[in-house]
């Protein structure tokens, strides 16, 4: 399998901007600056006009890094463990309450 290669940001700059600038096709650019797909140069020009040619300095190959989750605020934290405790509290009182009409409901079909 051949390597592939990998372009500088500034390269990748100049070939959008020649793009652009002189409307050439992906083809085209593809032919003139040696790159081996028209799938590159597209990739390359969403990242020009959402990120700026800043973007194109990035390194995107492989897999990206989930990282850690951010940390919650302390307060923020407070207040979940708070609603999770009283929804838990709650949602016990409703099966108390479910079970007890049920048992009032069988009790009444016995008595008729």
């Amino acid at each position: 399998m051949p390597k592939r290669k990998s372009f500088s940001g500034k390269f990748k700059q100049t070939v959008i901007e020649d793009v652009r600038k002189n409307h050439l096709s992906y083809s085209e650019a593809m032919r003139k600056y040696g790159i081996g797909g028209k799938m590159s140069i597209q990739k390359w020009e969403r990242i020009y006009l959402e990120e700026g040619v800043e973007g194109l300095c990035i390194e995107r190959r492989g897999r990206g890094s989930p990282g850690r989750p951010p940390k919650l605020d302390k307060q923020v934290k407070k207040d979940l463990i708070a609603e999770n405790q009283r929804l838990r509290a709650e949602n016990d009182y409703l099966k108390k309450l479910h079970a007890l009409v049920l048992e009032e409901e069988r009790r009444n079909r016995r008595r008729k």
